[in-house]
């Protein structure tokens, strides 16, 4: 399938699992009804306990999103630069870096980059396979 977007050759990017893409602003995690249920039933907790302890509306839209730190910082973070609920983790998470607004231009890809010593090395993900992580993430405003 051919395309007119800058990562038509593919993207290079190796997670290192330095948990930078884990800290500081926007620090909110979207999700979708079935990734927080995978959440709440490996924590043990009920909908009503969970919501109450992890979920805030944030910037007044409908999705919920997990609740961060003060500093921005993802709520099951921990030491450092790990995940507590990794293997349930949401697809915001899995997927990054490949999230539209990042996979807009090479510049937005660029900025990100400066971030994040994963990207830009590694591993070549193809067109295609950049195109399912497009296709598999959410919301939008990724």
């Amino acid at each position: 399938m051919m395309s007119d977007f800058w990562w038509k050759e593919g993207a290079r990017f190796t997670c290192i699992g330095c948990g930078r893409c884990c800290r500081g602003e926007p620090g909110a995690i979207f999700f979708t009804p079935e990734e927080e249920k995978s959440v709440r039933e490996y924590l043990g907790l009920g909908e009503d306990d969970f919501r109450q302890d992890y979920v805030t509306l944030k910037w007044g839209k409908e999705n919920p999103s997990f609740i961060e730190r003060l500093n921005g910082d993802c709520v099951f973070l921990v030491g450092g630069a790990k995940c507590s609920i990794y293997h349930h983790r949401p697809a915001q998470c899995s997927i990054f870096p490949f999230w539209p607004s990042v996979m807009e231009s090479r510049a937005a890809w660029d900025e990100h980059a400066r971030h994040c010593p994963g990207m830009n090395d590694g591993r070549l993900y193809t067109e295609e396979e950049i195109q399912k992580f497009l296709i598999q993430c959410p919301f939008e405003d990724l």
